[in-house]
């Protein structure tokens, strides 16, 4: 295991925005020099953060080990992998709970695939629910909480309905697959846990960059002993890889020029955030 590594000359973590003083005004009644309530307000402070390059558009199965040339400043990884991003999500002030569009499996998808999500097709709809989607990833060795699971069918979808097709589901395979490569490299130790340091690690090798205050919160919420051993298992790595992964990706959707710095509105913000508090 390694310690925290030094950053590139010029690129530091994020600093702590400047001080503010609070009104005794109840929220919605802006305090002396803040924008009024619903109205974008920027945060950060213009410091880089490590955001990486857009994935290159190669069918998952036949990128296992592709590594595209990228524009991520310092070398920073390939995010996701090599694997493609989830489809582009719907524009802030859009329904969470739209309809998910039928799909289909992506050509040279493994049959062993296609017949999995078959055999968990039960109704033959063409879509699997959550619960099915837990059975189905069961099979394969791959147990995860329900929360776990709706984590992964809101990102590969972009919506809440919890509902999942064929082209999705070959997503969240073959992603899977590429996490447990990833968690299984840096368990050195081979306890079935992974610590700070190489969560770190970790997380740099998926293309994101997380400062040692934001890393400590990710361990402390995502160990199962509570914070007592500082180490996640295999199933809680996923989720707090799925969270990290989320949320990047919809701040990068505000911050276009990769500052590390972007503007929202206080209900885009409510629809960032609380997918991901009530999956």
């Amino acid at each position: 295991m390694s310690g925290y590594h030094n950053n590139p000359s010029g690129y530091p973590y994020g600093a702590p925005p400047p001080s503010q003083s609070y009104s005794s005004a109840p929220y919605g009644d802006p305090a002396s020099g803040q924008p009024p309530h619903g109205q974008p307000s920027a945060y950060g402070t213009g410091t880089p953060y490590s955001a990486p390059s857009a994935p290159p558009n190669k069918p998952p199965k036949d990128n296992l080990h592709a590594h595209a040339p990228s524009s991520t400043p310092y070398g920073a990884p390939q995010p996701y992998g090599g694997y493609p991003a989830p489809p582009p999500s719907a524009p802030y002030g859009s329904s969470p709970f739209a309809s998910l569009m039928p799909s289909a499996f992506p050509p040279g998808t493994d049959p062993n695939v296609i017949a999995c999500f078959q055999v968990a097709d039960q109704d033959g709809s063409g879509l699997i629910d959550d619960k099915e989607l837990q059975r189905a990833l069961s099979s394969y060795n791959q147990s995860f909480s329900l929360r776990t699971v709706h984590l992964l069918m809101y990102l590969f979808t972009n919506t809440n309905t919890r509902k999942i097709g064929p082209k999705e589901f070959t997503q969240v395979f073959y992603s899977l697959q590429n996490w447990r490569a990833i968690f299984e490299r840096f368990d050195r130790d081979r306890s079935g846990k992974i610590d700070g340091p190489e969560l770190r690690e970790a997380l740099l090798s998926l293309g994101y960059s997380v400062s040692p205050v934001v890393l400590d919160l990710l361990v402390s919420k995502f160990d199962k002993s509570s914070g007592k051993n500082k180490a996640i298992e295999y199933d809680n790595f996923i989720e707090c890889s799925l969270t990290v992964k989320g949320l990047t990706e919809k701040f990068k959707e505000k911050d276009t020029a990769y500052s590390g710095s972007a503007t929202f509105t206080y209900e885009s913000f409510m629809l960032t955030v609380l997918p991901f508090l009530i999956a």
